[in-house]
């Protein structure tokens, strides 16, 4: 089992955009181990994992929904009804740290599975904010970044208190 550290708000890794995976090679499947490892090992739970979580920019995530956990290689979005609900949100990225997000309701989503074959998964609800979120990790963007300022400067504010408080 390899457990991989998760990288923090102020690593430069989380802010980077993703690249495409070219090949689904070993290397990518040794990711999407060690992605599932983490976040199946309870040290750290969550419903998403975004490969630059754990310090590789590229395109690949997985998502624990439902009973199973499941990678997904170049995952794409299409957004399939514009209107959007405000639920809260948190992260392993940015620890400690809840707000209220907006995000589509129901999404498609098309991605490649390990062995190369493309999906298409339809969303709503809880599945479509997880996908949507673990995007935007692809993306270089966090769910602080999708609140208005106020808010943000709140949550930094918060953030920075809870980080001088554990150094």
């Amino acid at each position: 089992m390899a457990l991989k550290k998760i990288r923090v708000l102020g690593d430069p890794v989380l802010r980077e955009k993703s690249v495409p995976v070219e090949k689904i090679d070993e290397r990518i499947k040794s990711l999407v181990k060690d992605m599932m490892d983490s976040i199946n090992s309870g040290y750290q739970p969550g419903v998403g994992l975004a490969a630059p979580q754990i310090g590789v920019p590229k395109r690949v995530i997985v998502v624990n929904y439902g009973d199973k956990v499941e990678p997904f290689i170049n995952p794409r979005l299409k957004i399939e009804d514009r209107s959007q609900e405000q639920e809260e949100e948190g992260c392993l990225s940015v620890p400690h740290l809840r707000a209220e997000v907006k995000r589509y309701k129901k999404v498609r989503f098309t991605a490649q599975k390990l062995d190369g074959q493309e999906v298409e998964i339809e969303g709503e609800g809880i599945i479509a904010r997880i996908f949507q979120h673990e995007i935007d990790h692809l993306d270089g963007l966090l769910f602080i970044d999708r609140v208005d300022r106020k808010t943000k400067r709140k949550l930094m504010l918060e953030y920075n208190q809870d980080e001088q408080q554990e150094g």
